[in-house]
């Protein structure tokens, strides 16, 4: 399951797997007892826990999107849906459907040079001593420089406010700033501050004042004093609009020399007081060259799906012939790409994902299974997905592109992460889609006799969210969190193995009842009842009605949907628009966009300029409190 979010580049993961249990009224469907439901036969569980066991190995190395090891995974598949007979989907030739996606960023030769006064420049090109950042524009500035301590800028918020650059002019500068925020400060400050201390806002704040170029030190006293920071993966596609990088201790000494009186140590420790009024200077007399070359390394991955034709003779004529069952096949590697949960002594280790997601993949394969020899008017299309955990990317490239017509799908039903059932309850996500599910919910559960808690919203982190948008009917299976989400402890011995074959049963039941149905589910689209993005909803202030479009590589930030009845819905904004200012701020990414959001008010109308088929044009857009 994806930790993509509107309200931080990272959400708390368990506060979307929570909000994606009870951000919609729960209802109880009656249940039989256990005991009566239909035993599974041995077959089917032996395969259940092996498909899991398979996927979760360390043979497959975490499946991240892009590897070998999801590459092995891919192949896996294939065999085991050729082993049930499934077959290409009609005119296709290949179980494998291939999209690209950025996958990983990497320095392509940054460089950084000081020139003083009547002096030579000297120039840096190790990767210990410069290094571009993530999100950074390639290219060569040259220019002033200014000090501007931390870096943060805090909208004013009660009695506390904070502004690195106070009065100082940056135009046309080169910007040199702390990484991190004041060590010293009292720690409810530092809990206000942390939340702006990250480099991607630093970064905007600099670009926003109008700085050339960004350069990042670890002071002297800060944790890590003197390295670099990480390039790390941050799953953003674009960059933030600034040349941004990272230099080390000796580039830092090397400016500091310049500065009459104070050195970087003591200018430092002024700082971490977290007092707002101490502040950054002017370095002058020196000029810095940063040339910093950010290669975005494109990938190819490959979604699985396979079909299984209608099993009934003289099957009717029916509207809407495909029934999709569907769940990602991929992981998060060694936990490189920042979603990983992983624990100091566990960074670095193979995250196995046997919950997340080898069992939704599992039950799947055993469901197709089962069904291979049901009768059914409608034919079955079981679809394993690459690159969910990264954004959603391969369900978005099937519904973008899809192999056959998007509108012939009679349902979807995605099954993420359950592996891990507890007392017999089973969370039945996106039930609002249509009119039809309470009751063919409530029949397939006869036989199998679950708890089962019915969720009407469809706007889930998981590639139900694809469909939905495609205006298909879908559900989505679930059975809850656990402490060792995205962690390489999610390995399969842990997976209750008698549940998840209960599980796929059910699923195999419910994609039959889907396939008989004389006339296909009906569509409702439901009105989101989460805030931006299904995240912690106790964070969130404003409520702004955009649904983001993660996947875009476009400067700004490109709607996939807007909410019915929402602010943005009410100020005109539509699907397939692509925002660029937002209350004054420039919004080059769907980061600036969510900084942004910390600056506006409820009630408070706010300007936003955005692009319509390449055409700009401006509404007012009035933020909303959260429900």
């Amino acid at each position: 399951m994806t930790t993509h979010g509107i309200r931080r580049p990272l959400l708390t993961v368990s506060a979307l797997l929570i909000a994606a249990l009870t951000h919609g009224p729960l209802v109880r469907v009656s249940a039989q007892a256990r005991s009566q439901g239909a035993a599974p036969d041995l077959a089917t569980v032996s395969a259940t826990r092996a498909h899991v066991e398979a996927l979760a190995s360390d043979r497959f190395d975490g499946r991240a999107a892009g590897s070998e090891g999801a590459k092995l995974a891919a192949d896996y598949l294939v065999d085991q849906l050729q082993r049930l007979g499934a077959r290409p989907l009609p005119g296709q030739q290949d179980l494998r459907f291939a999209f690209q996606f950025t996958g990983g960023v990497k320095d392509g030769g940054s460089s950084v040079a000081l020139k003083a006064a009547g002096g030579d420049a000297e120039r840096w090109t190790a990767a210990d001593t410069v290094q571009g950042l993530s999100f950074s524009d390639s290219g060569q500035v040259s220019g002033q420089v200014v000090f501007a301590g931390y870096g943060l800028v805090v909208p004013e918020s009660g009695s506390f406010s904070y502004d690195s650059y106070g009065a100082m002019n940056v135009k046309d500068k080169i910007v040199v700033v702390l990484r991190y925020y004041p060590e010293d400060a009292d720690e409810q400050i530092k809990t206000v501050l942390a939340r702006y201390s990250g480099l991607r806002y630093k970064a905007l704040a600099a670009r926003e004042r109008g700085a050339r170029a960004l350069v990042v030190i670890t002071g002297p006293r800060s944790p890590n004093a003197g390295t670099v920071a990480p390039m790390t993966f941050d799953a953003a596609v674009a960059g933030s609009g600034i040349v941004a990088a990272s230099v080390g201790g000796v580039v830092a000494d090397a400016l500091f020399k310049q500065v009459s009186g104070k050195s970087l140590d003591a200018a430092q420790q002024a700082l971490d007081t977290g007092n707002p009024h101490v502040a950054g200077f002017e370095i002058p007399g020196v000029e810095l060259t940063l040339d910093v070359k950010v290669t975005r390394e494109r990938q190819t991955d490959h979604n699985v799906v396979a079909y299984l034709p209608p099993q009934q003779a003289g099957s009717p004529s029916v509207d809407k012939p495909y029934v999709m069952l569907g769940a990602h096949y991929d992981h998060l590697g060694h936990g490189g790409h920042g979603s990983s949960l992983a624990r100091r002594e566990e960074m670095g280790s193979i995250h196995h994902g046997a919950d997340d997601n080898a069992s939704g993949v599992a039950a799947v394969l055993a469901a197709g299974a089962q069904l291979a020899g049901m009768k059914r008017d409608r034919g079955i299309v079981l679809a394993f997905w690459s690159g969910e955990e990264l954004g959603l990317l391969g369900s978005a490239e099937f519904t973008r592109g899809p192999p056959v017509p998007i509108d012939q799908i009679a349902a979807y039903v995605n099954l993420d992460m359950v592996g891990r059932m507890r007392d017999n309850k089973l969370a039945v996500q996106a039930a609002g889609t249509s009119s039809a599910w309470p009751r063919v919910i409530e029949q397939t559960n006869v036989p199998i006799g679950f708890d089962i808690q019915l969720q009407n919203d469809p706007n889930l982190p998981t590639d139900t969210s694809s469909f939905n948008a495609a205006s298909i009917p879908c559900l989505s299976l679930f059975t809850g969190s656990h402490p060792d989400y995205h962690r390489p402890t999610d390995v399969a011995s842990a997976i209750n193995v008698a549940d998840l074959d209960r599980v796929a049963r059910f699923t195999a039941l419910l994609a039959q009842k889907v396939a008989n149905l004389p006339q296909p589910p009906d569509f409702i689209k439901v009105r989101r009842t989460t805030d931006e993005g299904g995240g912690d909803r106790a964070a969130l202030r404003v409520f702004t009605g955009t649904i983001p479009d993660y996947t875009s590589e476009v400067q700004g930030l490109k709607l996939g949907g807007v909410i019915d009845g929402g602010p943005a819905a009410k100020a005109g904004l539509k699907e397939g628009d692509v925002i660029v200012e937002f209350a004054g701020r420039k919004v080059a990414n769907i980061y600036d966009y969510m900084y942004a959001l910390e600056g506006v008010k409820i009630g408070v109308p706010v300007k936003v300029v955005y692009l319509r088929g390449g055409n700009p044009a401006e509404v007012t857009l009035t933020p909303e409190a959260r429900k």
